[in-house]
């Protein structure tokens, strides 16, 4: 059968109708479809700042088992301490030369905007470095100058010659005490004087021994340098050099000796007395945490010791007498809270001049010129720098 058009929209029509009189006699309504709304865009993340890139300049080799060892143990420590926050580099072997200033100017090109200079021997070359690159900050180690971004920082090392010292004065049979020293700068011959003057503490018929060997690093010179100290007549030997030939040397001569700037204990386990170690971790920590949070400023060199957890003598040997650990524990003690000072008169150079009275304390500006053996250490003093 044919519809027609008519017919079909006739019934399209009563079909309509009929479905909404279906719908009205059931009482329901029609509903407006809900309104769909547009899905809110993603959030983008926050992008992650770029960690602050901070590099370390060094003298000697990281396995030097001395200085640069003590120096790259804390930057791992800082590395532990920031994480993802920070990125450290190191190069080793930087010699204290003009090549130092090549260095420290690729560090820079590299993106690092915090830079350390391990030695006394970068001074010039950072400063130099600093006055082209105002956003970078650099830190120089053991130096006296400093500019609007560079400071300076050090560790008293002769608190941890002046322990070893009561040792030596303790333990010596001959009376004869023998340094192995590198530089004649103010921050070596304090030392060999603070060795010195820990040992008269105790023993006041010491007297040292001193052989230069103008490096800081090299083990053959370090070894004939002690070996040349005990043919002399001393048998307990220290050192202001950075590797474990001198106890090594000991060792094998059977005379006793101090590890340096590290715990050097595994490298003459018959001759080691105990090692003055530097921790340079809290400066750093400080440091670095001081341009995460961007309150970096020059100032005053800073100047840490046993009072802040920078300056120990650790791994006492059992050969050590009890008086003498006890002594040294003692000292520590007044390091410690201020009560004991190592430069007080009355104390006399080696040609028995007054140079503090009876009574009289040395300020830090007074040990940062010294360029003078104290009574009791033999022998003609370089030219000191």
């Amino acid at each position: 059968m044919t519809i027609s058009k008519r017919s079909l929209l006739r019934l399209t029509g009563w079909a309509s109708l009929a479905a909404t009189a279906a719908l009205v006699g059931c009482g329901k309504k029609e509903e407006a479809a809900p309104a769909v709304s547009a899905p809110a865009p993603a959030s983008t993340p926050a992008a992650k700042p770029e960690p602050l890139k901070v590099a370390f300049a060094y003298v000697g080799p990281v396995g030097d088992a001395g200085w640069t060892y003590a120096h790259d143990r804390a930057r791992l420590e800082v590395e532990k301490e920031y994480g993802d926050r920070i990125q450290t580099s190191f190069v080793e072997n930087v010699p204290e030369a003009a090549d130092a200033e090549r260095v420290i100017r690729d560090m820079v090109a590299q993106g690092n905007k915090l830079v350390f200079g391990t030695t006394f021997g970068y001074m010039e070359q950072m400063l130099k470095v600093a006055e082209d690159h105002k956003d970078v900050r650099f830190e120089h180690a053991t130096g006296y100058k400093s500019a609007e971004n560079m400071r300076t920082y050090d560790s008293r090392t002769y608190e941890g010659a002046y322990m070893a010292g009561v040792i030596a004065g303790k333990v010596t049979q001959s009376n004869t005490l023998g340094v192995v020293a590198s530089i004649p700068i103010p921050e070596v011959i304090r030392n060999i004087n603070a060795f010195t003057l820990g040992a008269q503490s105790v023993n006041p018929k010491i007297k040292t021994k001193v052989v230069w060997v103008n490096k800081w690093f090299d083990p053959p010179k370090e070894g004939e340098a002690a070996q040349s100290l005990i043919n002399q007549g001393a048998d307990v030997l220290m050192q202001n050099t950075d590797s474990s030939a001198v106890l090594q040397t000991a060792e094998k001569a059977g005379k006793f000796g101090f590890g340096w700037d590290s715990d050097m204990s595994k490298f003459g386990p018959n001759a080691h007395l105990g090692s003055a170690v530097i921790n340079w971790a809290p400066y750093y920590k400080k440091a670095v945490g001081e341009m995460l949070e961007g309150t970096w400023k020059t100032g005053p060199n800073t100047w840490w010791g046993v009072k802040e957890g920078a300056i120990d003598l650790v791994s006492v040997s059992d050969k050590v007498p009890a008086d003498a650990k006890e002594a040294v524990e003692k000292v520590k003690a007044g390091l410690k809270d201020g009560s004991f000072a190592i430069w007080k008169g009355p104390l006399a150079g080696q040609d028995g001049k007054t140079l503090l009275k009876d009574g009289e304390t040395a300020d830090d500006d007074f040990l940062h010129k010294i360029n003078w053996y104290v009574k009791g250490v033999e022998g003609k003093l370089p030219n000191a720098k």
